[in-house]
């Protein structure tokens, strides 16, 4: 049996390294793992591995979603070695804020905050300066754009009827406080 073959972007943490594994864990699904940066994305892909799925199961490949000749590259990638894409995940994306120099998420006063109180810290504490608003829109809307634009080709090749799974954040969910 051919694998379906999946491209995630932003595999490398969060949501997009989850939706790695459940789909190269689940057997006949190559996992195109993608980031920007080329360390934290082969770390990624090689912890994907460690328990048991191998370099036919996952594949890291660097993208940045707002650089053409990026996109470009991974597109030849893709129709190179495997001549169709079957699942794209458009997860790569930014928050368009300013986060105070001495944050860190992984430290422990964000541990016990679910959501809505994680929420409420950052409306108190991050800045929305325009250039991050731009580099935003430029990622998020933009970005994912010209990657869908660029694979969209191959996901016409796919024997499966291609799929293409958006991944919004909390940035995109509209509520009122």
């Amino acid at each position: 049996m051919v694998a379906r073959i999946a491209v995630v972007t932003g595999g490398n943490k969060g949501i997009g390294f989850e939706v790695c594994r459940q789909l190269a864990s689940h057997g006949g699904v190559t996992v195109i793992l993608t980031a920007r940066d080329e360390t934290r994305g082969t770390e990624a892909a090689e912890r994907l591995r460690a328990p048991g799925l191998t370099d036919t199961d996952v594949v890291f490949h660097r993208l940045d979603i707002t650089d053409a000749s990026s996109i470009a590259t991974l597109a030849d990638f893709v129709k190179t070695r495997f001549g169709k894409l079957d699942i794209l995940v458009n997860n790569a994306g930014v928050g368009g804020v300013e986060y105070p120099q001495e944050l860190d998420t992984n430290d422990e006063k964000f541990a016990g905050l679910d959501s809505n109180q994680r929420l409420e810290w950052m409306v108190k504490n991050v800045r929305e300066a325009i250039d991050a608003a731009r580099g935003a829109v430029e990622t998020n809307y933009y970005g994912t754009k010209h990657v869908t634009q660029a694979l969209l080709p191959l996901l016409l090749q796919s024997s499966s009827q291609g799929r293409i799974v958006n991944v919004p954040s909390e940035y995109g969910l509209l509520r009122v406080t």
